[in-house]
């Protein structure tokens, strides 16, 4: 199901200042509060599609890649990117409601299991053809994952564990909290047990209580095609297993484009210089350019002049939403010989004083093309 579009969901113009579109999350985030609306689980469901349009929108680098590339621009296109929970919604945005929703989290979130590791972040380098068509790449990383010996929560042999006292085996300290919504119930956190609900009795012998050991991992990462340079892509689940049991974090993939020595990128477009002699400007050519599929050959007609432009279609860049490819562009540029012999010399200072030569938009230039085939 494809998703909404941030602006509609939190119901402002695409110009919104950063004001209105912290108002409008506000006012829907009251509105569809899940402890306002217990009995309705559509309402969690819209508070969290109104966090997530949020996040976006309320920062100036997120907006402008959505804004350029739409929703995979702004998280990647990659599954598990974009979904939020209700601990990550309360612990980035509950300053909006001037402290009544911070430092914890609603409606269970939040408790046993749900901490999360750190995420891991490297540069993928893509050359302009990976960029261009989307590529799939085999990378080593480096990570922090479960121990083996305890499934990471850090007890010997993953069973010597025992009922924390402090928050009597839920894995938070709940406190009535007083907001401009009335009173609410907050859950924040158990410090003693991080949230696991569960402390170590006995430690693990391999891991020595961590939960966690360190393994270099193969990643296949499917990059789509339409990326740019700056772009951060993230795979969800890749990243740190927390110390103590909980999830990972993320992959985060920072793409880094590549300069092309001979194709230049302009947006879903492939910009190429051709440089072809005054023969075959005059008389035309079919020559051999190259392109992100490979090379191509192409017709020059006769009287072609400098600075035209010529279009392969559909020879560009894939949109990243799937709405086609753009087109290479080929700037024609007639090459002026530098360095002439004596005969070429007076070949050409035979034909100077020639009506032909002199630049006339739109005349017939039949008569000319048979008078220099007399000389080549």
């Amino acid at each position: 199901m494809a998703k909404r579009d941030y602006y509609e969901i939190l119901g402002v113009a695409r110009g919104a200042s950063a004001e209105d579109v912290k108002k409008a999350y506000r006012k829907l985030a009251i509105k569809y509060h899940p402890d306002k609306n217990p009995d309705d689980p559509s309402a969690e469901e819209k508070f969290k599609e109104a966090a997530e349009a949020y996040e976006i929108l309320s920062s100036p680098e997120k907006r402008q890649r959505y804004d350029q590339y739409g929703h995979q621009g702004s998280q990647g296109g990659f599954g598990g990117g974009g979904s939020m929970n209700m601990e990550d919604i309360f612990s980035q945005f509950g300053d909006i409601f001037g402290g009544g929703f911070g430092g914890g989290s609603f409606g269970g979130g939040g408790g046993r299991g749900q901490r999360k590791g750190s995420n891991l972040r490297i540069k993928l380098k893509l050359d302009l053809e990976e960029v261009a068509n989307g590529v799939e790449k085999k990378i080593k990383v480096k990570r922090q994952v479960a121990c083996d010996h305890c499934r990471g929560n850090g007890s010997k042999n993953g069973t010597s564990l025992k009922k924390c006292t402090t928050c009597n085996g839920t894995g938070q300290i709940r406190k009535v909290v007083n907001t401009m919504l009335g009173q609410m119930v907050s859950a924040t956190t158990c410090t003693t047990c991080n949230g696991d609900g569960q402390m170590v009795s006995e430690r693990c012998d391999y891991c020595h209580g961590n939960g966690t050991s360190e393994k270099e991992e193969q990643i296949s990462i499917k990059v789509p095609g339409g990326v740019a340079d700056g772009m951060q892509l993230s795979m969800s689940g890749k990243g740190n297993y927390p110390r103590g049991g909980g999830i990972p974090g993320d992959l985060i993939i920072l793409i880094e484009e590549q300069e092309d020595e001979i194709l230049k990128r302009d947006g879903l477009n492939i910009i190429y210089d051709l440089y072809i002699s005054f023969t075959d400007a005059v008389f035309g050519s079919s020559l051999e350019i190259p392109t992100i599929d490979g090379k191509v050959k192409i017709k020059i007609e006769p009287g072609t002049q400098s600075g035209k432009i010529l279009r392969l279609k559909g020879k560009g860049v894939k949109d990243l939403n799937g709405y086609g490819k753009g087109d290479q562009l080929i700037y024609v540029n007639v090459w002026t010989p530098q360095a002439l012999n004596k005969e070429e010399k007076e070949l050409m200072e035979k034909m100077k004083g020639s009506e032909n030569f002199k630049p006339n938009p739109g005349k017939n230039d039949k008569g000319f093309f048979e008078k220099m085939k007399e000389f080549f």
